[in-house]
């Protein structure tokens, strides 16, 4: 064995496969093995492997200016253009960007502005955030304390109490529904509880409320329809502000720009980005705040004579030109068009598997969907050791799939992906069910 501490790895089972090279959405062993890749990596390479026109926007900018700091006032053209960029894309009002290396720095920045801002209108009680049951949103000290999946928090000793994390009920209608409940009987009982959460913690300590608009590692989980609508009622009723987590939904991977658009989440105050932001090609992630929350902060940070927070990497000049450049791919190749349209293909193929007894959901938007196993439909106990198994068959069959919240199994491929290559995924999935069955 290697002398690498391996991430979310059990690490009595390292080194299991060994990835050698990649060509759009397939990979390949040190064996020279394909695999269709149906995770996008980490939910992550939208424009899949290889693409040349990236590499070598990359390989520019490392010529022309390999390196630049944003400290001090110092600045270069790809963060300004990358910022004024997503500034103009998201659904935030005159929205401003900090820039990090991944999803979980960016909410942890996320976090610091939060304080930062509530502090500089002197209402520095304003601090709780309250996140769900099942939430995924990093794994830095701050935000794995806003990740509740079980894995993430034990040993850890997350400072729960002293970040002020409050958790809320899981939107997972198949889990969570309640007798003959209905769906929208199940949304209004969610935001009854938040409400009454809100109102047992005090509205007025309270700081913000943070989803990912359909979760990732939490099992794919897709909210009832009207479930947003009626929390952003009671979050609006208390002056909360709703911090989208994009890192997984955004750019396309819905079927839509955002998630926040396929699950009408109106007038998001903050929102998360990373991952597809540049296809994975390099690390960048983006923490994007309100306007009217920037402007505190700029006089504050003039009594203290800085804004005191920010990373070597932060707005890397590689990182930046790599996003600009993925963007423009995405929107020129018509890719959120294919991930919407392809989607719709993906949704209707894997609906499908529901045909098999041991499937008790199938759930998905645009190219992110899953599948939750379980050992019979009437019961609904999750089947974690058959998702074990079906994914290892899985990747036997030359697919990489995810086993994600114990008993479900997840695919995200690349955006590029085609017709002929989901039948290939989906055809592959169902060999491996009916294997593990």
């Amino acid at each position: 064995m290697s002398a690498v501490i391996y991430p979310t790895t059990n690490l009595t089972a390292t080194e299991q496969l060994n990835f050698d090279r990649g060509e759009g959405v397939y990979v390949y062993d040190k064996n020279g093995k394909q695999y269709l890749e149906g995770m996008a990596g980490l939910w992550c390479t939208g424009l899949g492997y290889g693409n040349q026109e990236l590499i070598d926007t990359i390989s520019a900018q490392l010529s022309k200016l390999s390196f630049a700091h944003n400290f001090g006032g110092k600045t270069h053209q790809p963060v300004i253009d990358l910022a004024d960029k997503l500034a103009g894309m998201v659904p935030v009002e005159n929205a401003k960007v900090f820039f990090g290396h991944s999803g979980s720095d960016a909410n942890d920045s996320h976090i610091k502005m939060l304080r930062y801002y509530f502090n500089a209108i002197g209402k520095p009680e304003k601090r709780k955030i309250i996140t769900r049951e099942r939430a995924y949103h990093g794994v830095t000290v701050a935000a794995g304390a806003l990740t509740s999946l079980p894995a993430n928090l034990a040993h850890f000793d997350a400072p729960l109490e002293a970040l002020g994390i409050l958790r809320t009920d899981a939107p997972h209608f198949y889990r969570g529904v309640q007798g003959d409940e209905c769906a929208a009987e199940y949304g209004t009982r969610l935001a009854n509880n938040l409400e009454e959460l809100i109102l047992r913690e005090g509205p007025d300590t309270i700081a913000a409320f943070i989803a990912e608009p359909i979760t990732g590692a939490s099992g794919v989980i897709v909210p009832p329809p009207g479930y947003y609508e009626k929390i952003q009622a009671v979050l609006n009723k208390y002056d909360i502000l709703f911090w989208a987590d994009e890192v997984i939904t955004g750019f396309g991977r819905t079927g839509n720009l955002f998630g926040c658009d396929t699950m009408n989440i109106q007038n998001p105050a903050m929102m998360t980005f990373a991952k597809q932001l540049s296809s994975a090609y390099i690390p960048i992630g983006a923490s994007v705040i309100r306007g009217d929350m920037y402007e505190p902060m700029v006089e504050a940070s003039n009594e203290v004579g800085i804004f005191g927070h920010g990373f070597t990497y932060s707005g890397h000049p590689v990182g930046c030109a790599a996003a600009l450049k993925t963007l423009e791919i995405y929107e020129r190749d018509g890719l959120y068009d294919n991930a919407r349209d392809v989607g719709e293909y993906l949704q209707l193929k894997m609906s499908m598997l529901a045909r098999f007894d041991q499937v008790g959901e199938v759930r998905g938007e645009g190219l992110l969907g899953a599948i939750e196993l379980v050992e019979d439909r009437t019961s609904r106990t999750p089947a974690t050791d058959l998702a074990k198994r079906v994914t290892k068959a899985c990747q036997d069959n030359g697919l990489i799939v995810r086993n994600v919240a114990g008993n479900a199994i997840a695919v995200c491929p690349p955006l590029i992906i085609t017709n002929e290559q989901v039948d290939e995924l989906v055809d592959k999935l169902t060999m491996s069910l009916e294997q593990c069955l």
